[in-house]
């Protein structure tokens, strides 16, 4: 009877993990991470860009976070011969800060009623030297993407154009959630000024991010220049807020890469967009 007992208490100890094995991954988070790059490729696939950069593919191995702080970031780039960049360059310019792959800006270049140029800033240069490949293959005369740390250079581009800047925007930037590298985010008190120094009359900003804490440090920023930005809901009743005062739609009728992939995750999209309805600076 001992060894009877003692048996089956080992049968039910051998059995027992088992019982405990954790239970395979849903199979909603594998078909999200399956999706993302088809939902990408539907989202931009009129632009048809697959085949354009055929020597080095369409999908480049590059740092997804990079130390804006570090050394070889701190020069200032230098602006564009702007006639030579834009058909036009007196039109109203749009800045895209940390444009990324860049298909978002593309999209809007070339799909936009709008008649403005735009400019993408991105502080990863492998991707700057593909979207500019693009688009000189695309053969658009109204965008541009330079390869730029826009803490540290975006003052000396945007007030060397001829044109307005018309919109800024600074989509799902890079969190650095640890604290002690929040000083990394691409949004520090000297950008923020200089936007609201060369921003014209009229203009828009636009922020967005899928970590609410990084959005709502961003809304905090411009919130406290009241004085010179309107919320756009206040002077725009198409855009509307939900009750905490973000934005209930993208106003800008094409998603971001980081946007697609939030979304396909379940995660929520914050926005605020800002009118200059009056500018403080003589």
């Amino acid at each position: 009877m001992a060894w009877t007992a003692t048996a089956t208490l080992c049968c039910r100890l051998v059995r027992l993990p088992s019982a405990r094995r954790p239970p395979p991954p849903r199979a909603p988070v594998r078909c999200a991470a399956a999706q993302s790059p088809d939902a990408v490729d539907r989202e931009y696939a009129d632009l048809n860009l697959r085949p354009l950069y055929p020597n080095r593919g369409h999908h480049l191995r590059i740092r997804q976070h990079v130390n804006p702080l570090s050394s070889s970031f701190s020069e200032p780039t230098e602006p564009p011969e702007w006639k030579e960049v834009f058909e036009d360059p007196l039109l109203p310019l749009m800045v895209d800060i940390g444009c990324g792959s860049g298909r978002f800006l593309i999209w809007l270049a070339k799909n936009s009623g709008e008649k403005r140029n735009y400019l993408g800033l991105e502080i990863r240069q492998k991707l700057v030297e593909r979207t500019q490949f693009w688009v000189n293959e695309l053969g658009l005369r109204n965008i541009y993407f330079l390869f730029a740390n826009a803490t540290v250079s975006f003052e000396r581009i945007v007030s060397s154009y001829p044109g307005p800047l018309s919109l800024v925007s600074i989509l799902c930037p890079d969190p650095h959630f640890k604290k002690r590298h929040h000083k990394r985010r691409v949004l520090q008190p000297p950008l923020v000024d200089s936007i609201v120094k060369n921003l014209s009359l009229g203009g828009r900003v636009l922020i967005q991010s899928d970590v609410l804490e990084v959005a709502a440090d961003m809304r905090e920023r411009f919130d406290g220049y009241s004085g010179v930005f309107e919320h756009v809901d206040g002077v725009d009743k198409a855009l509307q807020c939900d009750n905490e005062g973000w934005l209930l739609d993208n106003p800008m009728g094409i998603r971001t890469e980081r946007e697609i992939h939030a979304e396909l995750e379940g995660a929520t999209i914050y926005r605020r967009m800002y009118q200059k309805t009056r500018d403080v600076y003589h």
